[in-house]
């Protein structure tokens, strides 16, 4: 759908729900706040400008991708969705730049990482919803191994969740991070986090130690402040939550009605 406020800016819903805003004038325009919180996480694992080799994981209309290839040119991404008919839909509507660098493939995200070169990415996004839930098998210890694996050494991997109190998918996927990677934060609305309201949640995961100043100023900075969790405090949030093995993977919950409107 079109937006009538800003020229050649288009809102994609995918089963009702709001999945992607693009600007085609303006790519580095992010509409959506967890959008910046995954650019915030990605400009932080990098100095400002340094080009990157960014796997995707889920593409929707390809906003961040479009983004980082303006903010830091010369980038290599490649970005895995599995809906073919959604891929040829933005092909046609959103068409991206030549140059941009962005290679979209339709596959399954897991067994895309799984193939995928050893230490070939400098940063892992993992943003996929089946509908509204991240699904079962991009939530496990073998998952997160796998995207430890196409890391390269210092990489950061990024991932958009949702959950909402008492928080056990989101604990449990601390927990699992927690168990391959050294160093974690989140990134999240204060409100989200004391459980008064369910909402997007953003990992960052890293063998290098991350900067959560920089991080939590920029998060601070967005219309709606988001908090970073880490350190003790995010193994307090943690709790006793362990790391899911694939036969007890579950897809993230499933949200209450208007959970995800517009941002």
């Amino acid at each position: 759908m079109p937006d009538v406020d800003r020229d050649r800016a288009w809102l994609l819903t995918v089963d009702g729900a709001p999945q992607s805003y693009v600007d085609l004038d303006d790519p580095v325009h992010l509409e959506f706040e967890y959008a910046r919180r995954l650019a915030h996480a990605v400009d932080c694992a990098a100095p400002d400008g340094e080009p990157l080799d960014v796997l995707h994981l889920g593409g929707g209309a390809l906003t961040l991708p479009r983004r980082l290839a303006v903010t830091r040119p010369g980038s290599r991404q490649d970005v895995v969705e599995a809906d073919r008919g959604l891929i040829a839909l933005v092909a046609e509507h959103l068409p991206l730049p030549p140059g941009s660098g962005i290679t979209v493939h339709g596959a399954d995200a897991r067994a895309w990482l799984e193939a995928a070169a050893e230490r070939s990415a400098d940063v892992l996004v993992a943003d996929v919803f089946g509908g509204s839930r991240v699904p079962a098998h991009l939530t496990s210890l073998a998952y997160a191994r796998a995207a430890e694996r196409v890391l390269r050494p210092g990489g950061t991997y990024v991932a958009n969740l949702a959950d909402g109190a008492p928080f056990t998918f989101l604990r449990s996927q601390l927990a699992t991070f927690a168990a391959v990677f050294a160093h974690l934060a989140l990134v999240a609305e204060p409100a989200v986090l004391r459980g008064r309201r369910f909402g997007n949640a953003v990992l960052v995961a890293s063998h290098r130690e991350i900067d959560t100043a920089r991080l939590a100023r920029r998060a601070a900075a967005d219309a709606f402040p988001a908090r970073v969790e880490h350190g003790a405090s995010l193994a307090r949030f943690t709790g006793d939550a362990r790391p899911v093995r694939d036969e007890d993977a579950v897809a993230s919950p499933e949200p209450p009605g208007g959970a995800f409107g517009i941002g």
